[in-house]
């Protein structure tokens, strides 16, 4: 298949000094291609040569088959459309007002609206959720709604590709989630190219079709979301070093707390999870076991425990891993339980709670946090 817009050699960069070059990048229609990497990378450069906004240094940008620099502003108007950093400001203007100047390709040149662009401005509200403040002044909405208003903008465009640069920077997780699903379903049912950047690696994992790695002064490496979210790449493209990504789950986690392990935590199940953040967030390093190396507690546990007692994926803890982890439990003189139940293949947790009763080691996390803040517990 085609791609529908492509960069061929591209060399771009500012007042003729170059940034990045010999780009090679392209996407089809009806496919999510997403630019990821560090702040000052070339991301935001990459996708203003690809509108015509800044003018590469070298190469070519070809649209449907035609090179872009050929196109009148009226047929590109048509093909593409845009929703970059710069905010609109929408003086006088309400959200179905900025909205409907996606129709103006469309219009002659005094801008009046037809009867069938009016329903094509209130079918694209109602495709971003927007009715209820489409006739509010665009000023007085949240960042959040005036992204979707502005993706309701290009949808009354009825664009062939739509470039994005971090449309879903500074709002909340229902407006992200939101504009995410609008352009999943733009390029799913209309078939449009979405081209985007995102600092969001869990969005950009879950909704791309490619991923274009954005790297020192370089595309770095180009692939599907299975090829690049990858522990140890992700932590090289970044430049990670303090803390971890985890490329399975699409989780940061911060760096483990220094020092020796003050209490010991069995947990299992995903229960010792929020309690392994808790006690980084507090300061407290800590020690933890018996998780299976399958245990949704496991990779988590790996980062952030100062010592960890594990055994391999489906095999009960042997002798060993038991004494190990009763060696750290009177080390560290304090133990957590967050496991309420324990299944058949989790008895050696079991044994370790009960141990944990018999030798007075037994605690909650909020007597360990107020110990380690000086407080009376």
């Amino acid at each position: 298949m085609e791609y529908f817009i492509s960069a061929e050699h591209l060399t771009v960069g500012y007042d003729g000094v170059p940034l990045i070059e010999n780009i090679e990048i392209g996407v089809r229609r009806g496919e999510i291609l997403m630019l990821i990497g560090p702040n000052g990378s070339g991301k935001s450069t990459i996708l203003k040569s690809l509108i015509r906004q800044l003018k590469p240094l070298a190469g070519t940008v070809v649209l449907d088959g035609k090179p872009m620099r050929d196109f009148s502003g009226r047929e590109l108007s048509r093909k593409l459309g845009i929703v970059m950093t710069e905010r609109i400001r929408g003086e006088l203007m309400t959200c179905r007002d900025v909205a409907a100047t996606g129709r103006y390709p469309y219009t002659g040149r005094l801008g009046i609206l037809s009867a069938e662009d009016r329903e094509k401005v209130d079918e694209a509200i109602r495709l971003v959720h927007a009715e209820e403040y489409a006739d509010r002044p665009f000023r007085q909405i949240s960042d959040g709604q005036r992204q979707l208003v502005l993706l309701a903008r290009v949808i009354c465009q009825e664009p062939e590709i739509v470039v994005l640069d971090e449309p879903t920077s500074f709002l909340d997780i229902r407006h992200k989630l939101e504009i995410i699903d609008v352009l999943k379903m733009m390029a799913r049912t209309r078939r449009m190219a979405v081209v985007m950047s995102l600092h969001e690696l869990d969005l950009a994992q879950k909704c791309s079709d490619r991923i274009v790695c954005v790297g020192d002064h370089c595309v770095d490496r180009c692939g599907t979301p299975e090829e690049i979210f990858r522990d140890d790449y992700i932590r090289k493209l970044y430049g990670i070093e303090k803390g971890s990504y985890n490329a399975l789950s699409g989780s940061l986690e911060m760096a483990p707390s220094k020092g020796e392990p003050g209490v010991f935590v069995i947990g299992g199940g995903g229960a010792g999870v929020p309690v392994y953040r808790a006690l980084q967030r507090n300061g407290i390093a800590f020690a933890a076991g018996i998780l299976q190396e399958n245990d949704i507690d496991h990779p988590v546990a790996c980062v952030l425990a100062a010592e960890l007692v594990s055994v391999p994926a489906y095999r009960a803890p042997d002798e060993a891993a038991v004494r190990r982890a009763k060696e750290l439990m009177e080390a560290c003189g304090r133990v957590i339980c967050c496991v309420e139940e324990f299944a058949e293949g989790n008895q050696a947790n079991r044994k370790l709670l009960e141990y944990s009763r018999e030798q007075s080691l037994l605690t909650d996390l909020d007597s360990v946090i107020r110990a380690a803040k000086g407080e009376p517990e």
